[in-house]
């Protein structure tokens, strides 16, 4: 289990260990990972989805884009939506979203209807992570809560591992349409699953208020300002190029469709083993840990220019992309609940918010110097922003170090 920092201090009315719903977090750990692989697959089949639709690889990006937008939009305005409803029957209807947005996409007979199919995918998204955190407060005890959001977790770096990989694999023996269909009765399982062990999650007041302003009023304090816009610029940088990796595999580097699966799940492996390690180097100075993850990051992107021609060249980058990116999130959300432990659901949203819509630009703008200017601009953008991202990152250090921010001795969890 990957290292997860205790930071939850005051966690009320949480459920004893008699009482706690491990099966339900399990569930939702199995959501997680479908929700992963339905969001990103089309990471690796744009070639034949654009092919398929008649549509540049740039354009088929812009599905990635718009399941960012609506899932920004719905983490802001989640707990305006959802008002009275009990949290067990709103996790449900995410859940169900997930169904609909899969058979959508399998069956989409042009772009339009493929961006319909991803935009109800996206509000699932949106609206599943905001509630994760929160939800996982209420089955389990406090103490426990770490252990719970790490199973989580591990559902994200299994998903991360195989999707890439067997989207490629499948899209290449049953077609593009066929693999996003495949991930349709995981989605029905794991909403078997959720409505049989998660127990009823009655509303309650949020001491935050409700709506876009108590999650945007964090944003007043220095400390989460810098944090967060490192956070935007370092996946805005991973997704500029991770979203167009496939076309730069085929067309540069010259791959088959086995050796790009290959590729993918050395990618994926090398991330599930980054995922369990970065917790070690998260115990002390974890701002300048995730300010060098993205100097190393800026580097492989700037080599893949030089190196990505060759197949061995490619091959150990991109499982080096793997190792750091898969990781970094995992950093990001302990830097949250260290700097917001009093406002861990609002930070959650937030942080939900921000990576969407980072996401969602870095497939837009990716997809726009990818068609207009090639791969080596697209590229160089990437290692830009994660230059930006490090730059942010070691000022927020400086300035939590200064004002004692965010730097409390935390209790390590395995």
């Amino acid at each position: 289990m990957s290292t997860i920092e205790q930071t939850y201090d005051d966690m009320v009315e949480a459920p004893s260990e008699q009482a706690s719903a491990w099966g339900a977090v399990w569930a939702m750990s199995l959501c997680a990972m479908v929700l992963i692989a339905s969001e990103f697959l089309p990471l690796s089949l744009l070639t034949p989805i654009a092919s398929n639709l008649n549509i540049t690889e740039g354009v088929a990006g812009q599905s990635i884009s718009i399941s960012g937008v609506f899932a920004v939009l719905t983490s802001l305005f989640l707990t305006s939506m959802i008002g009275q409803f009990d949290r067990r029957h709103v996790l449900l209807f995410f859940t169900f979203l997930m169904v609909v947005s899969g058979t959508v996409v399998a069956l989409a007979p042009n772009a339009m209807v493929l961006m319909i199919g991803r935009s109800i995918l996206g509000v699932s998204v949106g609206g599943f992570w905001s509630m994760s955190a929160a939800v996982a407060m209420r089955l389990v005890p406090a103490q426990s809560v770490p252990k719970a959001l790490a199973i989580f977790n591990g559902g994200n770096a299994l998903s991360t591992m195989i999707a890439a990989p067997l989207g490629s694999f499948l899209g290449g023996i049953i077609g593009w349409r066929g693999a996003f269909f495949c991930v349709v009765p995981l989605v029905v399982a794991a909403f078997a699953w959720l409505w049989l062990s998660l127990p009823a999650l009655p509303v309650r007041e949020s001491s935050t208020g409700t709506g876009p302003m108590a999650v945007l009023k964090l944003l007043t304090r220095l400390q989460v300002t810098l944090g967060m816009s490192a956070t935007m610029l370092f996946f805005m940088g991973q997704f500029v190029l991770f979203t167009y990796l496939r076309p730069f595999l085929e067309h540069v580097t010259g791959v088959t469709t086995n050796q790009l699966s290959l590729i993918l799940l050395g990618m994926g492996v090398s991330g599930l083993i980054g995922t369990f390690a970065i917790g070690y180097a998260l115990k002390t100075r974890l701002l300048l840990v995730m300010g060098c993850l993205s100097l190393l990051l800026m580097l492989v992107a700037l080599a893949l220019v030089w190196f990505g021609h060759s197949l061995w060249g490619a091959f150990g980058l991109v499982c080096l992309w793997g190792l750091l990116a898969t990781s970094a999130p995992v950093g990001w959300w302990a830097w949250v609940s260290k700097t917001m432990p009093d406002d861990a659901e609002a930070g959650g949203g937030l942080m939900v918010a921000l990576v969407q819509l980072a996401i969602a630009a870095g497939a837009s703008v990716g997809g726009y110097f990818f068609d207009g200017y090639g791969y080596r601009s697209t590229f160089l953008i990437s290692a830009i922003l994660f230059c930006g991202a490090a730059c942010i990152a070691f000022i927020t250090y400086l300035h939590a170090k200064t004002n004692n921010e965010g730097l409390k001795t935390t209790q390590v969890v395995r």
